[in-house]
Order: C-alpha cells, then structure tokens, then sequence
C-alpha cells in the first residue's frame, strides 16, 4: 500500500423527466436549477458535486460521473459507483440503460469499452489482468447471476480485513464485447417485476464487480484495483406502488436493506459514533469498503421531478447531502517489489534507531528528574523532538507534571512524597497499560473466537445440511436398489428354473443325439456292406449276362449249322444216318433245355438282384433322410446350447455389476463413518443393504 490520503465522497443529483403517467395526471414540475451544483426544491436549496438536469444525455452523464473513476482504477485505486433512489427514478437507466445502444448505453457499458481504450493507449510494457463478477442481493441473500446454482453466497474478508463475496463466479475477459455478453447473461437471470409505477422493477440490488490487475514487466511494479457497479433497487411505498404477495416481501427487504444503508451513512456523517453498523445487511457489509474506506466512491441520486413523488425526492437529496461528507481514506494498491521492500526496511530500521536515542535521552532526562535535579531548559529533550519520532510517548504526560523552571526549592518529605507520588503513578500508568494489553488482546481473542465458532457453525450446518441430504439419497437408493435386487431375485429364480428345465433337455437331447449317431454309425455300416453286395452283384449279373449271351450264340450258331446240314443233305440223311441225326437232335435239345433253365434261372436271379438293389435304394433314400433330420436336430440342439452360454455369460456380467455396486456402498459407507456424520438409522440400512448384497451375492 502506498501512503494513505483523504478524499470525500462525490454525490451526482440527476433529475428524470415527466413519466407518461405523471403527465397525463398532471403533475406539477417541482425543481428549480440554479447553478451547476445547486438544485432548489419548495423554496429550499441542495447543494451536491454536480446536478444534472432531465436533458443531460447519457454520454454527458457518463462524463460527469465515472469517467475520472476509470482512470483512478487503472492508476491503482478502488473504485464504487452506485445509484440511489426511490423506485422508478431512473437508477437502472443511469447504471445500464440500453446496454447495444450506442446514444442510450448507461454507465457500466461504458466503463467497459472505456477501460479498454485506456489500456490500448498505455504502455506497451503493461500487462492486465482483468476479472468480472456480477451476482444480486435479493431477499437478503446474495445469488451469482453468472451461475444461477449459487443461490446464497456468503460474505467473508480477506488478509486486509476487506469484505468480499467467496465462491462468486468470476469470469477472465479481454475485450468489451467479452463484457457486454457477460453483463448480457447476468441481466437475463436478474429478478424484475412488475409495479404501478414502473413496468420492468428491479427487485433486487445488483454488483457488477471489474477486478483490473496489472504489472510492469520491466519494473515488476504491480497494482491492482477494484471497481463496483452498483445498481441499487428502489425504494417503495406500497400504498403507491401497489405490491402484494411474494412482490410485497420484496418490497420488504429492499427498504430494509435501504434503511441500513441509510444508518451507516449516518453514523459516517456525524462522525461521532464508534460504530458503524456495515453487518446490519449484506450490502453494506460489501459495500464497507467503499463508505469510510479505501475507495474512491461516487454516489448518483436519482429523483423524480413530480410533485406526487416530493417527499420520496426530498429523503433522497437528504440522503445525498448526508453522503457527501463522508470522508475516505483512499491508497494505491500496490504490491512492493523486493528492492523496495528492502528500502523501506532500511527507513523502519533508521526511525527505530532515532527512536531509541530519544527514548535514551528521557529516559536521562527523567531519571535526573527523579534524583532532584532540575535540568536546565536547554538541555530538556523538547516536545518537537519527540514528535519527530511519530509515536507519542507516555512520558510527555509526566513532563507536564513536573516542574518547569529550575529554581523552585523542594524540602526532603515533599520530595519523597512527590517521588512517591511520580513512582506510583508510573505504576498505575504500567497497570492500566498491561490491562489495556490484556483487554485488547483477550477481544481479539474472543473476536477470533466468535468468528471461528461462526464459521464452524456454518460450516457445520453446511455438512449436517449436506449429510441430511445424502442420507435421503441413500435411503432412495436404497428402496430403489431393493426393490431391484427383487427384481432381480425374481428374474433369477426364473432363470435359475430355466436353466435347469433348459439343462435337463440338454441332456436328453444329448443322450437322444447320441443315440441317433450310433444308429447312423450303425446304418452307414449297413449301407456300406449293402452296397458292397450290390457292386458284387452287379459284376455276378454282368458276368452272367455276358456268359449267357456267349452261350446262345454258341447255340444260334450250332443251330445255324444244323439248318444248314438238314437243309442241303436231305437224301443223305435220309438214306443212311437217320440215327446219328436223332441223336444229335436229342442233344441239341437236352442242350437247349438245359440253357433255357439256365437263361431261366439267370433272369430269375437278375430280378432278384434288382429288386434286392431298389430296396437297398429305399433304404439307403430312408437312411439319408433320417441321418438330415439327425443333422438338423443337433443344429437345433446346438444353437439352444449356444443361446443358453450367452444367456450365463450375460447373467455372470450381471453379477459382476452387483458386486462392483456393493463395494462401491462399502466405499460410501466406509467414507460416511470415517466424517463421523451419518446417523445411527441411516448407518444401520446403509449395513442393512450391505448383508443383502453379500447374501444374494454369495447365493
């Protein structure tokens, strides 16, 4: 931090015009413009940095107020800028106004670019860092706009005893329109409703939060700066505005909150009070920084102009006049570097030093007075000496009770007494010091204290509030994964009984198909051997036929040449050898007789033979036929099997999930008792489902 200055706080007055509504009732026009910084109303006048009239245009207004505000930030300094009015006195206007229209953008989109072009225009050396938040106080709670989950924030301080906002989301941006979509998103989630005397009603106070850090690379200097954007919701009268239900206890706490706003600037104004009440609520305590700290803040009251909103407009320039002479004590944030920490070192060390030698020399200086010496003007250490070591010393009290000049003349029982007397009350100074030490400390103790038990109790809150939830969970889940494992069970047991059905007809067809194989080994021997018989009988067919047709050509040829000798010796046959001829003929037709019962029994026996060869046929088309249905019955027999192996494959990976489920809620359970926080009924289903599992598992 560099050294410290005071600064006020600046107050803008800006007038609205004449609404449609006011004017169709007829208001009458109520203030009066006299100079730059002064507006009258009913006769009395109100003096304030700057008063803008309902004319002023939205650049001119920017100009005015924030403008200068940029600059401060980027130079190191924190920044606020907040509007202040009743409702529908154009704060949100001032603060937003139409946020992608170039004439009638409202202060925060101008910021925006405008801190940009200043950056643009600055050293090249520079490197910026800059951070967005933007969140609501409504209903006393504070919602992130960026993350509408984030529903009731806290507010906590940092190292410096600053106030800020923990777990808000904060967005890294690096050109306006990265701004304007986040401002964008933050206005769509923003609660508004609507009033009877404004149509689009904030109904809550909205920050937009611009966190700009920067750093030298040459130097290594690094400042930082905060600026806050705060529109403010107004404040009501219901008899006026006409609220009712969840808008009436909207209503509520935005005067509430206003009425704490309006007590802190108070006690800031008369500057009297010890305290200041920034936890009455949640936006002065953010904005506690920026009313009597290290902020160059400047306040924008909003006022209507009519008649029938007077005593609403006269509250609000009271406020502002209040405002106005609150004093700040603003500082660059800076971060030294390691040379310069090792300069200021050097300068602590050297007024340590200069310290000593006056705190040497009064110590001299008191003890001469102690021993009765009256030490001579000159030679007293002078009160200009002590001042120049900047602490201020317990001694110059006592300087002041001694004596001045040097010749008062003392007895010896008063000097006694008066060193008695000195002696004693530099005791009770050590007293009170060590009492004052003790008190002090034992506050911030007990201040420590307080804020450690609160956070533990919120954070145990938090957790009981988180356990409670969880052991809901787990109880869902826990009727769901039983009614499951029903199921389960259920869809087991069937399975189990099919597969047991499934495996029984395994076997039989197995035992059916071992049997139809052997009868097809035994049939596929038979046709074998059959065929074999059936080649054999053939070749004896063929050997036949082909014997017996050697054999009647034999016989056509001898009976050929019998013809032949009958038809050409007649005379000789007839004359001389009728015997020898009959004979012949006897033998030709024993001949012929005997190969007609061969060629007979040679037909017979090629019949058989054919008839044995068609019922070998039949059998073996039968045979064939039985052995494909075999085929196709142990296909059938097959695929079932198959079907059967997946089915088990399936119901192993089922199991296999069960059991992963069951050690992961042995995980669960195991982490819930080492918090130390799940109760002793939730505990028990949790073991309850943990023995369900593992019986069912183990079955």
């Amino acid at each position: 931090m560099a050294d410290a200055a005071e600064c006020g706080v600046r107050v803008m007055c800006r007038f609205r015009p004449l609404n449609e509504a006011e004017i169709i009732r007829g208001d009458k026009y109520i203030p009066k413009f006299k100079e730059d910084d002064t507006v009258v109303i009913t006769g009395k006048p109100y003096m304030f940095d700057r008063v803008l009239p309902p004319n002023t245009t939205q650049e001119q207004v920017y100009d005015q107020c924030a403008k200068q505000i940029v600059k401060d930030v980027l130079g190191g300094y924190n920044g606020t800028i907040f509007a202040y009015g009743q409702t529908s006195s154009g704060k949100t206007h001032t603060m937003e106004g139409k946020l992608h229209d170039p004439q009638l953008m409202g202060i925060i989109p101008r910021i925006a670019r405008d801190i940009f072009d200043h950056i643009y225009s600055m050293d090249e050396n520079l490197e910026f860092h800059i951070k967005v938040s933007y969140f609501e106080i409504y209903l006393d709670k504070i919602r992130d706009l960026l993350d509408v989950s984030k529903t009731n924030l806290a507010v906590h301080e940092d190292k410096n005893r600053v106030p800020y906002v923990k777990g808000c989301t904060e967005r890294f941006v690096s050109s306006p329109e990265e701004v304007m979509d986040v401002i964008d998103e933050g206005k769509s989630n923003r609660h508004v409703a609507v009033t009877n005397m404004n149509e689009h009603s904030s109904r809550s106070h909205s920050i937009f939060l611009i966190n700009i850090k920067q750093e030298n690379i040459e130097t290594e200097k690094k400042l930082s700066g905060k600026l806050y954007l705060v529109d403010l919701a107004g404040s009501e009268k219901v008899s006026k505005t006409g609220a009712e239900g969840a808008v009436l206890d909207e209503a509520k706490n935005i005067n509430k909150s206003l009425s704490a706003l309006g007590n802190v600037i108070s006690a800031l104004a008369e500057g009297t009070k010890t305290h200041v009440p920034y936890r009455d609520s949640k936006m002065t305590r953010i904005l506690q920084d920026s009313l009597g700290g290290n902020c160059r803040t400047t306040i924008i009251i909003c006022c209507s102009p009519s008649i029938y909103n007077e005593a609403e407009t006269k509250s609000t320039l009271m406020f502002g006049q209040r405002a106005k002479t609150i004093k700040n004590t603003v500082s660059v944030n800076l971060e030294l570097t390691a040379e310069e920490w090792k300069k200021k070192y050097e300068k602590e060390k050297e007024k340590n030093k200069n310290l000593k030698s006056i705190i040497q020399r009064l110590e001299a200086e008191l003890n001469r007075w102690r021993n009765g010496e009256n030490v001579p003007e000159e030679e007293q250490q002078s009160s200009k000496d002590q001042r120049s070591g900047e602490p201020y010393d317990n001694t110059a009290i006592i300087d002041n009770l001694l004596p001045a000049g040097g010749g008062v003349s003392v007895s010896g029982d008063e000097r006694r007494k008066y060193e008695e007397d000195v002696r004693n009350l530099y005791k009770q100074l050590d007293d009170k010091d060590d009492e004052i030490n003790q008190h002090s400390q034992l506050a911030e103790k007990l201040k420590e204290q307080m804020m450690d038990q609160e956070e533990l109790l919120a954070s145990t809150r938090r957790d009981y509030d988180k356990i409670q939830e969880e052991l809901c969970r787990l109880q869902t889940e826990n009727e769901l994964a039983k009614e499951e494992v029903k199921e389960v069970l259920q869809a087991l047991e069937e399975l189990a009984v099919n597969y047991d059905q499934k495996s029984q007809e395994v076997e039989e067809r197995n035992q059916a198909n071992a049997q139809l194989t052997e009868k097809l080994q035994h049939k596929t021997a038979l046709l074998s051997v059959l065929e074999r018989e059936v080649s054999q009988l053939q070749e004896l067919n063929g050997l036949q036929r082909k014997r017996a047709a050697e054999v009647l050509n034999l016989l056509l040829r001898d009976l050929s040449d019998i013809g032949a000798i009958i038809g050409t010796s007649d005379v000789k046959t007839a004359a001389g050898n009728g015997s020898a001829l009959e004979e012949e003929f006897t033998v030709a037709r024993l001949y012929i007789s005997k190969m007609k019962s061969e060629v007979k029994s040679l037909v017979n026996r090629s019949k058989q033979l054919e008839s044995a060869q068609a019922d070998a046929h039949r059998k073996i088309q039968a045979n064939e036929k039985e052995l494909a249905s075999c085929q196709l019955l142990i296909s059938q027999h097959q695929a079932k099997i198959k079907s059967l192996t997946d089915y088990m494959q399936n119901m192993e990976q089922k199991k296999r999930q069960l059991e992963e489920s069951q050690d992961a809620l042995t995980e669960e359970l195991a982490k819930l008792h080492a918090q130390g926080g799940l109760a002793g009924d939730g505990c028990d289903r949790v073991l309850h489902v943990r023995v369900f599992f593992s019986e069912y598992l183990n079955d």
